[in-house]
């Protein structure tokens, strides 16, 4: 009588911004990396709807209805005419507000596991549909893999890779809210003339290849400068990975979290044992991928 969906975070190994829309919103180029640390989400028939959390910073997941995981299943209920009858438990493995789509990962797999649970048989196009709905991010958590987000982020095109690529993450005393690190975007870019964002061809050569050497000289976040502004620390953290022998190394996403490529798994415990003993960061974890999107289990 109940469903489980483990779900993957991302990493952005191209984060190309544009200007504020007039909606408020950025169009982007989003080369998104699905990697191998998890949240599961597990929905059981409940009396009413209710969320609970357990693991790694989790009294700082918001379980009321602001969750993307009970809106994930407010919103299939509302297409199919039904109520919203479950408890959501989410057991927390991936970063949170790390800039790596904990909060996405979750609506996804809400999403799914709803969808199992309750035999609604939504189609794979409809239920992209609700994450789009959902938020920008909320998209690739269900796809996985690699994949090229256009307009916010939610317009996906699958991206082939010819191999796994190594990272370790660097989890920060504090996380960053994602509104705040665009409006700081924004406010830098004030008087610039911001370019149309697009994908880089040597990138996604790169990806293609397995090459992490390539794909290390071609990755990218307009976001970082940012993220930096509201958190000057980060880049201790960025110079020690560097110093450990990253190949290369950037805030994820909208950050506090900081991502460094390695040559290959050997290459990442080192890493993450020197990151480990610079002090300048709360936790390290290493993961791999590309891996696969949600998925039941």
């Amino acid at each position: 009588m109940s469903v489980t969906v483990r779900v993957p975070a991302k990493v952005n190994v191209q984060l190309a911004v544009g200007a504020a829309r007039p909606d408020g919103f950025h169009d982007l180029a989003n080369v998104f990396l699905a990697v191998g640390l998890f949240d599961e989400v597990t929905v059981t028939p409940a009396a009413e709807l209710r969320i609970t959390c357990d693991g790694p910073d989790a009294a700082q997941v918001p379980l009321d209805g602001t969750n993307l995981a009970a809106r994930a299943a407010v919103a299939l209920a509302e297409r199919y005419g039904r109520t919203p009858a479950v408890h959501i438990h989410i057991a927390k493995d991936i970063p949170v507000a790390g800039g790596m789509a904990g909060g996405s990962a979750d609506g996804a797999g809400a999403l799914l596991a709803c969808d199992a649970l309750w035999g609604t048989g939504a189609s794979r196009v409809e239920l992209l549909d609700i994450c789009a709905e959902l938020g920008s991010d909320v998209p690739f958590s269900l796809v996985g893999g690699a994949a090229l987000g256009i307009g916010r982020g939610e317009k996906l095109t699958v991206l082939e890779t010819g191999g796994t690529f190594h990272w370790v993450f660097a989890v920060a005393e504090r996380g960053l809210s994602t509104p705040a690190v665009f409006r700081e975007f924004d406010r830098l870019v004030a008087d610039s003339d911001v370019p149309v964002p697009v994908a880089s061809p040597r990138l996604l050569d790169a990806l293609a290849a397995g090459d992490p050497d390539a794909l290390a000289a071609a990755v990218s976040n307009d976001l970082e400068p940012a993220a930096l502004s509201l958190f000057p620390a980060l880049a201790d953290t960025l110079a020690a990975g560097r110093a450990a022998g990253a190949l290369t190394a950037l805030v994820s996403g909208s950050g506090p979290t900081t991502a460094f490529l390695a040559r290959d798994a050997a290459a990442a415990r080192q890493i993450a044992e020197a990151l480990t003993a610079s002090g300048t960061c709360r936790a390290v974890r290493v993961a791999s991928g590309p891996v696969p999107g949600a998925s039941v289990l």
